[in-house]
């Protein structure tokens, strides 16, 4: 297992869409063991294989209250959304420092496979549906941003472009919000 780089906004490879996975190997196993690892390294509660830099539609997420509770999600699509929606403060581990009230639906149905390759289907609702669409977003090359006004999301860019080329970061070419 090994603890993977996140990318970090505005790097334009977290706007690729993830292609599904053709079959559940060794490979996809051992990426799964090291999102996990990932993932708690960070402190998060969720992360998609874009965010490593892996373009296959893999996402993790841990909303258990002791954070030791994985769920793996393979091809993961939302099938049903619930209609009652709430604004609810946000984070990402590839957006590092930075918050903000994103509008999303409390419920859905989500399809996919497991790590065994059985097919799974996951009612969710609160935390747990939250980050399974924000988590969906990253593979179909959406970020959380994404859901913003424009002008926040032009402030935000101008932000976080300005502190890349300070790190002399090369990935933070520009491109569209």
């Amino acid at each position: 297992m090994a603890i993977r780089e996140i990318l970090q906004y505005p790097d334009e490879r977290l706007r690729r869409r993830a292609a599904p996975v053709e079959r559940i190997d060794a490979e996809v196993h051992a990426l799964v063991r090291d999102m996990i690892e990932t993932m708690y390294d960070a402190a998060g509660i969720g992360l998609a294989a874009t965010q490593i830099n892996v373009h296959q539609r893999v996402v993790v997420v841990d909303v258990s209250e002791n954070g030791d509770a994985p769920q793996v999600f393979i091809n993961p699509e939302i099938t049903a959304r619930g209609e009652t929606r709430d604004s609810v403060e946000e984070g990402c581990l590839s957006i590092a420092g930075y918050t903000d009230n994103v509008e999303r639906v409390e419920a859905v149905t989500v399809r996919a496979l497991g790590l065994d390759g059985e097919a799974i289907e996951c009612q969710a609702e609160g935390m747990m549906a939250r980050c399974l669409q924000h988590e969906i977003d990253h593979i179909d090359g959406r970020l959380f941003i994404d859901h913003l006004s424009e002008l926040k999301r032009k402030r935000l860019r101008r932000r976080f472009e300005k502190a890349a080329r300070q790190r002399g970061d090369a990935s933070a070419r520009a491109g569209s919000v």
